[in-house]
């Protein structure tokens, strides 16, 4: 597993703004892919968002619209933006990326960070 570094996340209002970094300790041409997973307390783990090296992105369609991910390949770092956040945002975030091995629906990454809290209040 390639070690992922994230910062970030904390507590926030609702309607309020948050920016999660993760840093990954690998060469850019061995990183397929890039992105972020939430899990809240008895419910099923869901992809938010992820970014492919070639640029190209997908959300969960309950973030559309309000958060947006980025990546500096260069510098193998992945940003999430969070806008217009809501109670139900509220979860752990984890940064995941796939290493040495192509991203496609359903399919799972390799490497995780160690989860970043964030609470939105109501």
């Amino acid at each position: 597993q390639v070690p992922l570094v994230e910062s970030g996340g904390g507590l926030v209002q609702a309607g309020g703004s948050l920016r999660l970094s993760c840093a990954a300790s690998a060469s850019s041409s061995s990183i397929n892919a890039m992105g972020w997973y939430r899990q809240a307390p008895g419910k099923q783990r869901e992809l938010v968002a992820v970014i492919i090296s070639g640029g190209s992105t997908n959300y969960a369609g309950s973030v559309k619209g309000r958060f947006t991910i980025s990546r500096d390949n260069a510098k193998n770092t992945v940003s999430l933006q969070m806008n217009s956040l809501k109670p139900e945002d509220t979860a752990v975030y984890r940064c995941a990326a796939w290493v040495r091995r192509l991203y496609y629906s359903g399919s799972e990454p390799g490497s995780w960070g160690q989860g970043t809290q964030v609470t939105v209040s109501s």
